[in-house]
């Protein structure tokens, strides 16, 4: 059994070491998708996942990748590509833009776990300085 989470302030969530193996790494459901409940959760590793008519259930699946920007290696052919002008880079000039388009479904999938009230608890997000997009722009754009 997992536990439910009620939508009070601040947020509380279970120590992540009370994860259940099946479904692996869930942690609770319940709470609300304010940008002080991401925040919290978000560092602790958890994080927000459900579907549309579903409750709120967060996960902390192990083990879970962290990448830094600072060990990031540019490849002899990325650098060469970049030469080639044909890509614009740009950060968060588009951001909205680029959750809707991650949150379209793909042909192959039949949805996407990235419903309505996600993209508005990402937006607000954003808006409050903790989340960005990069946008790789054909050059054309």
């Amino acid at each position: 059994m997992i536990p439910w989470l009620d939508s009070s302030d601040p947020p509380y969530f279970p120590d992540t070491a009370m994860v259940l193996d099946e479904p692996r790494g869930l942690l609770a459901a319940g709470g609300k998708l304010s940008v002080d409940w991401l925040l919290v959760a978000y560092r602790q590793g958890i994080f927000p996942w459900f579907s549309e008519n579903e409750p709120i259930l967060w996960w902390s699946p192990a083990p879970r990748t962290v990448l830094l920007p600072v060990n990031f290696h540019s490849s002899k052919s990325l650098n060469k590509l970049c030469r080639q002008n044909r890509y614009r880079i740009t950060q968060n000039q588009a951001f909205e833009t680029v959750i809707r388009d991650c949150a379209a479904p793909r042909e192959d999938q039949p949805g996407t776990w990235i419903i309505e009230a996600m993209v508005e608890a990402y937006i607000d997000m954003h808006r409050a300085g903790f989340a960005s997009s990069i946008e790789c722009w054909d050059a054309e754009d």
